[in-house]
């Protein structure tokens, strides 16, 4: 029982920490976006990869007469974002 106490104290102090965070500085929102920006691409460059593994094994076990597999579109090439710049008063 006072496990469950000391966990539930636990988690509503964090949580109240964490909702009381103060909102993200120019720098830091620029930061994030170029890091979603990446992440974004590294997964998109994962997919291509991975449809090139996978086709080149539905090669190897293709009966002669069916079709090929699907070509895999190549993601251009990672162009990070702008930053918005805000509008003279």
């Amino acid at each position: 029982m006072k496990k469950i106490i000391a966990f539930t104290l636990c988690a509503f102090t964090s949580a109240s920490i964490f909702a009381a965070l103060p909102p993200l500085t120019p720098e830091a929102q620029e930061a994030k976006t170029l890091a979603d920006a990446k992440t974004a691409y590294a997964g998109r460059v994962g997919a291509f990869q991975l449809c090139q593994a996978i086709n080149k094994v539905a090669d190897q076990y293709r009966v002669p007469g069916t079709p090929a597999p699907a070509a895999c579109t190549a993601p251009p090439p990672f162009v990070a974002p702008t930053a918005a710049t805000p509008a003279a008063k």
